[in-house]
């Protein structure tokens, strides 16, 4: 029935003899699981009192099943069958997975672009529900697509009341102003952290209405419970957390690998449990999602992670590699690798010496665009040079030298990468129309043998752009901007979607450049020309461009 194994192989599985009879000595696991606010230090104590009710989520969050069906069923009886989530992090991500591991259709709109907005709010209006999740009733992102479709639905003829859920927490800015105008509000544990909150409210109502079985969901995270709250060396979620967090030295990237999980898109879920959980104070894990096993070896700071499927049915392989290789297989129902994630990355925060509930520098991202937001993010500065359709710009140093071309660019730019580094693409597009750029991720990372993350901004702020500044610093970043084909208002306020999300871009660059990380900026002046000027200099790039 439970069905969770966890197995290590390398540093991996050294780090599991090391650590896990101490973590069992200390009674960690029950601790966590009766909310012991203790486990991570003095300094984390007042934010972790305040954050650990996930771990009872498989049978708290059960009420909310006959809430969640019943406005299923109204919508369904009016024919509204297109469900559309507003949410950023851990309000959108889990929803997201739930849904693709069920297979029912979810449109997920956590991106300010405003190509990608508009397509979204032209999209079957007459039959859409939107359910608009924001725990603490402010994010600024989710209530500008909020305003666009309520704006949408009074332009169709339609009461925006009887198409919008709001799911926040009790007492937020947005529940009591929800509540006032008539919305149909569901609150969330408020002693949850987004990123903890896939079986809260925010994980279970938007996949609820869109038809996932979410009773299934509880009952596979239940079964567990009892196992990940044991102080038993057979605790996979101590295991799990172990190898994660505790090699020695720290193998800082973890390879996140398909290799056959019915969890559909899990790898981006964990991405931002872990990124953002963990990456502070210089330290941390940094996920990077491969669709397989890199080919030629492993780097010695990197830890592979297979994602097995769940039962033993499944002959799937997953070859570690040969030598120092440090890997691990993980398999388990979704539920049931909900929980085991969520209580891994709380282990390896603990052996990491940090807060595993706080994310300090995404705050900083968000303050630093409200400033360039208020001043006029649409002036900036002045671009090193201009090639073709692209407007090139360095921060962060001064690397850039006399580079011309973007291709040249991009050569000064990994030409900054340690023996211990990585390259992380930062697109501000529509990851949608755009979705074709991801695939660039490979050929980078086969040219340069480092590992290379992809995010679509600002869906990634919230999850590696945590990391990327709270980490360690040796990361390497591409940021791609555009011009919209046409901007988009956001009702009720004075900015549009086309100035917020410059603002998100040139707010995440500043911080990174303050953080003393080179930052390569490519705007597109001609987003089609542009792009595919781009592609063409990664697949110019070489191995020599980076050596060192």
């Amino acid at each position: 029935m439970i069905g969770l194994d966890v197995s290590a192989s390398g540093p991996a599985g050294d780090a599991i003899e090391q650590h896990l009879p101490t973590l069992v000595d200390a009674g960690f696991a029950s601790k966590l699981f009766d909310q012991d606010a203790t486990l991570w230090g003095p300094e984390a104590e007042e934010e972790s009192a305040k954050r650990l009710s996930w771990v009872g989520l498989a049978r708290s969050s059960r009420p909310l099943r006959g809430e969640i069906e019943a406005l299923r069923s109204d919508f369904a009886d009016k024919g509204l069958d297109h469900v559309v989530l507003c949410g950023m992090g851990g309000s959108s991500l889990a929803p997201e997975v739930i849904c693709a591991t069920a297979n029912v259709p979810l449109t997920v709109l956590d991106s300010s672009q405003p190509d990608m907005v508009r397509a979204a709010l032209q999209d079957r209006i007459d039959r859409t529900v939107v359910v608009v999740s924001s725990k603490s009733g402010s994010t600024v992102e989710t209530d500008s697509q909020r305003r666009a479709y309520e704006q949408a639905f009074r332009d169709a003829r339609i009461d925006p009341t009887e198409r919008i859920v709001i799911v926040t927490d009790p007492g937020s800015p947005l529940d009591g102003e929800a509540r006032s105008a008539g919305y149909r509000v569901i609150n969330a544990d408020p002693n949850v952290g987004g990123r903890y909150s896939a079986l809260t409210a925010f994980g279970l109502v938007p996949s609820g209405i869109a038809g996932a079985d979410i009773e299934r969901l509880l009952d596979e995270a239940e079964a567990v419970t009892d196992l990940l709250a044991s102080d038993d060396s057979s605790n996979p979620g101590l295991r799990l957390g172990s190898a994660l967090g505790g090699t020695a030295p720290l193998r800082n990237k973890v390879l996140l690998i398909d290799a056959g999980t019915q969890a559909k898109g899990f790898g981006e879920w964990a991405e931002q449990l872990i990124a953002e959980s963990t990456g502070k104070n210089g330290t941390g894990l940094l996920p990077v999602v491969v669709d397989e096993a890199p080919q030629g070896g492993q780097a010695d700071d990197a830890s592979w992670v297979y994602l097995l499927p769940a039962g033993d049915d499944e002959d799937v392989e997953a070859p570690a590699p040969s030598g120092d290789s440090s890997a691990i297989q993980v398999s388990g129902s979704l539920g049931a690798q909900l929980m085991l994630w969520e209580v891994a990355t709380a282990v390896a925060g603990r052996l990491l010496g940090i807060n595993p509930f706080d994310q300090p520098d995404v705050e900083s991202a968000k303050n630093a665009a409200r400033e360039l937001l208020d001043g006029d993010a649409g002036s900036g500065d002045q671009p090193a040079f201009v090639d073709e359709a692209i407007e090139v710009r360095a921060l962060g140093g001064e690397w850039l030298g006399d580079a011309a071309t973007v291709e040249q660019a991009l050569e000064r730019l990994v030409g900054q990468l340690s023996p211990t580094g990585y390259l992380a693409v930062m697109a501000y597009l529509d990851r949608i129309a755009d979705r074709a750029l991801a695939d660039t991720r490979t050929p980078l990372e086969a040219a340069l043998g480092r590992p290379v993350t992809f995010g679509w901004g600002p869906r990634f702020l919230h999850s590696t752009g945590q990391y990327h500044k709270g980490g360690a610093a040796e990361g390497v970043y591409v940021q791609l901007t555009t011009e919209p084909r046409e901007d988009l208002p956001v009702p009720g306020r004075e900015f549009t979607f086309g100035q917020f999300i410059a603002a998100q871009a040139g707010g995440d660059a500043r911080v990174l450049a303050d953080h003393g990380r080179p930052v390569l900026r490519l705007h597109l002046r001609d987003h089609d020309a542009g792009l595919a000027q781009v592609m063409r200099a990664v697949m110019a790039l070489s191995p020599a461009s980076h050596a060192s």
